[in-house]
């Protein structure tokens, strides 16, 4: 089979070369103008920022969101992005994380400023998330990168990436002037939650200066349930109150010749509680009369020394590079509160963190040359985090201490660690070349990367009082290449056609190789230090189209996955190898293994046109299968397929919008409890922009116009839906949304 796979991939490069060959002969004899051959090279532009040929984001898989694009569509979540703007990107509540192409947690990376963050889970605790640490406020652009293509963007891109640059200086500070800012406020019907937030920048010559601050307050998400009060029978979400902080700070200092040097500091914090009325009986073990809240809670704090260049002529030997210097802390907590009935009375509280926090460095470099009739742009970078990873479980029970060799709850314990700290090292080395050959319109871009990787464990206190009595496990360290192949050939202006093969690499999380949790006479789930990392081969195909009034794209991809790793039970042998006995666990043992091997396949479609009288339509499809090739049953984790349709009109100061959303039932989800049937959606949005006040926009929408029952197949897939309980997990029904925003 691998030689199989080495000649296919040969054959690929193979007949990639040759194509290339082709295309310098045509680029001899071509005659094509230089302001046609020119449009290949135009660069992306954002406001204040132009994306580098080095960035993650200057591939023709990413699509590019800009600010103004979030504000009109009221997108102030990844559902939200999901929803409006890109039927592609999904978010699954339950996870909280992001979902491309059949794949999210940690197969999906997450990028602010350029800098990763990490995907914490604890799957003991069912602690988890990281891209959700975001706040939209603070956001100049979005880049959804579909795909695998590790070797741009590293460790972890396996489905794809989500890109997110927060604001700078020179976004906010208006053309001929030396200051600017914007206050918004808004209000979402779908969980009554409120926002406001403000942000200002000031420049003084060559130094800029940016401050932001958001805070937002909101309630538990809406449903279609109709049953209140306590118990199983309840149907309306359990109550639920969040408080969401963000604040960031940027300092700019530009310096002749090009270089621009500064500071960012950015701190984010999400708090949550919870009233589980639903779990609480008249005869159970939580009861009406009692306490019983959970809570959840997630921070990020980021410093960052950064460092751009754009060389001030054509003709040095860089032309731009990047280069980033940061420390990280995140940290996810969900707790209990309780007061327990029954022959374990008493207080019960849980308090289950999980953290990560390190040193990073990112940095790229961009050299342009010409060799012949061949326009090389050749970047190469790098990018390091060296980090510790921390678990711990705190809490107060009637089963702790333990007094006895099979005590009541012995499953349920608390005050350890169920993993050692983890020492982590990662560090890459990444090249790649676009040659764009002469004024044919073709460019190819091969591209490797090389990742490494190191987890050391460490004993603590902590660990060693684990009543599961584990070892310290051994340490793990591996190494991959990631290559890639990108031909785009462009056939004019208005038409780009593109292929390309990548690889995906993912190392094994701290949590999957060291978490030992469980207990003598219960059951015990343990790591395994010895995964291999996960792997990938994408093949896809393309198109981009004509241009913003009249365009669209086609997408088709194929992907093909090594080394899944997963949770299975384990047998007798595999126990006894791991170090424990066996009969010691009546309820089982499971463990983290490379078991899958599994394919996704699918094709993206999107079109827009505006017309000249002020109409505009848009229409958009991701259709996405995955299969584990091992039991050829289907991936649960893949989304069923999603069409938008959409028509608006607008002029210069208002405009209104109509988007319907179609999902297909589900029916590729093999081992979901809970099939979620198809629906249909209407949304109404209207948006205003008074003369009178320059820079105010105001933005509304009805939501889910006509109340629509439905429920999300991402978020019920692992959810335990029974007879009765169906409208519990059911989507938001019809809602309000506004919000303003002033400009200065």
């Amino acid at each position: 089979m691998a030689s199989r796979r080495l000649r296919s991939i040969l054959t690929t490069c193979t007949a990639l070369a040759l194509l290339s060959l082709a295309a310098e002969a045509t680029a001899q004899q071509a005659a094509t103008a230089e302001e046609q051959s020119g449009t290949a090279l135009r660069p992306i532009t954002l406001k204040g920022t132009r994306v580098k040929a080095g960035d993650a984001e200057n591939t023709p898989t990413a699509k590019a969101t800009t600010e103004a694009q979030l504000d009109k569509k009221q997108v102030q979540s990844i559902a939200d992005l999901g929803r409006s703007l890109d039927p592609g990107v999904n978010y699954n509540r339950e996870t909280r994380s992001v979902n491309i192409r059949g794949l999210e947690g940690n197969r999906v990376t997450t990028l602010v400023d350029g800098i990763p963050l990490s995907y914490l889970s604890d799957n003991a605790r069912g602690t988890s998330g990281g891209a959700d640490s975001v706040d939209f406020f603070s956001l100049t652009s979005v880049n959804v990168v579909k795909g695998a293509d590790s070797s741009r963007i590293g460790d972890g891109a396996l489905g794809g990436a989500l890109l997110f640059r927060t604001l700078e200086p020179q976004d906010l500070i208006g053309d001929g002037k030396d200051w600017g800012g914007k206050v918004g406020t808004g209000f979402d019907g779908a969980d009554n939650s409120w926002y406001g937030g403000a942000a200002v920048a000031k420049r003084i010559d060559n130094t800029s200066v940016l401050f932001l601050g958001s805070y937002k307050k909101g309630h538990e998400l809406d449903n279609r349930g109709s049953v209140g009060g306590y118990g199983s029978d309840r149907t309306k979400r359990n109550p639920a109150d969040y408080d969401q902080y963000n604040m960031l700070f940027k300092l700019r200092q530009d310096v002749e010749g090009g270089h621009r040097f500064g500071l960012t500091a950015e701190r984010f914090r999400f708090d949550k509680d919870i009233d589980l009325k639903q779990a609480q009986t008249a005869a159970g073990s939580y009861r009406p009369e009692g306490k019983h809240t959970s809570g959840e809670e997630s921070e990020r704090t980021r410093v960052s020394l950064d460092y751009e260049y754009e060389a001030p002529s054509a003709d040095g030997l860089i032309d731009d590079a990047k280069a980033t210097l940061y420390w990280q802390k995140q940290e996810r907590v969900d707790s209990q509160d309780s007061i327990r009935f029954g022959s374990l009375a008493g207080p019960f509280k849980r308090n289950n963190e999980i953290s990560e926090a390190g040193f990073g460095f990112n940095g790229f470099f961009d050299s342009g040359f010409e060799a012949g009739s061949v326009n090389h742009t050749f970047t190469l970078g790098t990018s390091m985090f060296f980090s510790k990873a921390e678990q711990y479980s705190a809490g107060v029970d009637s089963c702790t201490p333990f007094t006895s060799l099979f005590p009541p709850c012995s499953m349920l314990h608390t005050n350890q660690s169920d993993m050692p700290d983890v020492d982590s090292s990662k560090v890459s080395v990444y090249a790649q070349d676009r040659m764009v050959f002469g004024d044919s319109g073709f460019s190819l871009t091969p591209g490797i990367r090389f990742d490494w990787y190191d987890h050391s464990p460490k004993n603590t206190p902590a660990y060693l009082s684990n009543p599961a009595t584990p070892v310290l496990p051994n340490g793990s360290s591996d190494s991959a290449f990631s290559p890639k192949i990108l031909a785009e050939y462009e056939l004019n202006k208005d038409i780009t056609l593109f292929g390309q093969w990548a690889m995906g690499f993912r190392s094994p999380t701290s949590n999957e190789m060291y978490l030992t949790y469980g207990g003598t006479g219960s059951y015990l789930r343990i790591g395994n230090p010895d995964l291999k990392p996960e792997t990938s081969n994408g093949f896809e195909v393309g198109a981009r189209l004509g241009d913003d009034d009249f365009g669209g794209s086609v997408n088709l991809f194929y992907n093909r996955y090594r080394n899944f790793i997963d949770s299975r039970s384990y047998g007798r042998d595999e126990t006894e190898d791991a170090g424990y006995d066996y009969d010691a666990f009546p309820f089982g043992v499971s463990g983290y293994q490379n078991i899958a091997r599994a394919k996704i396949y699918g094709a993206e479609f999107s079109l827009h046109k505006s017309f000249v009288n002020g109409f505009n339509t848009r229409a958009g499809l991701a259709f996405t299968r995955g299969i584990n090739m091992e039991t050829d049953r289907y991936l649960n984790s893949v989304a069923p397929l999603k069409a938008v349709i959409g028509v608006g009109y607008a002029t210069d100061t208002w405009g209104v919008d109509a988007l319907w959303t179609g999902v297909k039932r589900v029916s590729n989800m093999s081992t979901a409890s809970f099939k979620a049937p198809g629906y249909g959606l209407v949304d109404l949005t209207a948006w205003w922009e008074p003369e009178q006040v320059k820079g105010l926009s105001i933005r509304a929408g009805i939501y889910n116009v006509f109340d629509r029952k439905y429920w999300d197949a991402l978020n019920t897939k692992d959810a335990n839906v029974t007879t009765g309980s169906e409208d519990y997990f059911t989507e938001p029904g019809r809602s309000f949304k506004i919000s303003l925003t002033q400009r200065f």
